[in-house]
């Protein structure tokens, strides 16, 4: 049996982000939401339900792996994983790292977002460029956070230059699956999940392939690494859960207002 199609743009299925439909340019009428299906409550429920999971997960693993860097272990696959890439260190092949690794910085990250924020703002759909400001600002704070808390030093290479900051969190590879992720779930919930799986494995592929060239170009450990991407997926799905839980919390407001206002003087002079 077909799932049938895809919630079309700006549809009230929401997505991970819960709704969102925005206004096209022109027009002024607002679409009703169609009515919630047993369907709908299932698959709400079953995300919450995976989505709880993997952020218990993220946050297991890395608080295990920021233990250990705090305790100054060493780690085996940092001692291997270094040496490898560089064994295939080629002129091409730092041209393509140094590329990738752009990917992760201010200078693209900045510009994709004013794009991006421009058409959102344009259609009206200001909960879903509020959700990405707070997930890049958010991954700011925990870089300058985490960074100077666990102060471990960058790795000390031949062919790298030693940088003037802390080397955990890698501050590229949180940025990239922080923004991508982000943007991700941006086009998941307004042009449905057919379309935002696709987005999320591109979002993933540009996350790691950003890591791998930090530690390429011999600035980040691969522990750095991955402790960065567990915290961009964790702060995603806590700053994602925030947005799709605040109009519930606003008709909740609402409704308990409505009850505890008093009653009028109509109201009592027809008792």
């Amino acid at each position: 049996m077909s799932d049938g199609p895809p919630a079309p743009a700006g549809s009230a299925e929401g997505g991970p982000l819960g709704e969102d439909q925005g206004t096209e340019p022109g027009s002024s009428a607002t679409p009703k939401a169609p009515p919630r299906t047993a369907r709908d409550l299932g698959l709400a429920t079953a995300t919450v339900v995976v989505g709880f999971g993997i952020l218990t997960a993220c946050l297991l693993v890395f608080g295990s792996l920021a233990q250990d860097v705090r305790s100054k272990d060493v780690f085996m696959v940092d001692a291997w994983a270094t040496p490898f890439l560089h064994g295939i260190a080629s002129p091409s092949m730092d041209a393509v790292m140094t590329a990738i690794t752009t990917l992760g910085t201010v200078f693209v990250i900045l510009p994709a977002l004013v794009i991006l924020g421009v058409w959102l703002l344009r259609t009206g759909r200001v909960r879903s460029l509020g959700f990405l400001i707070a997930a890049i600002l958010g991954s700011l704070v925990l870089q300058l956070v985490l960074k100077p808390f666990f102060a471990r030093p960058r790795p000390d290479v031949p062919y790298a230059q030693i940088l003037s900051d802390y080397s955990f969190p890698s501050g590229h590879t949180l940025s990239a699956v922080v923004f991508y992720g982000g943007v991700a779930l941006v086009i998941w919930s307004l042009f449905g999940r057919r379309a935002g799986l696709a987005a999320v494995g591109v979002a993933a592929v540009i996350s790691i392939a950003v890591g791998v060239s930090r530690i390429y170009l011999g600035y980040h450990f691969l522990t750095d690494v991955v402790g960065a991407i567990l915290a961009g997926i964790a702060w995603l799905l806590i700053i994602g859960a925030a947005f799709r839980a605040r109009p519930t919390w606003r008709r909740w407001r609402s409704r308990g207002a409505s009850v505890r206002r008093p009653a009028g003087p109509g109201a009592m002079a027809s008792r």
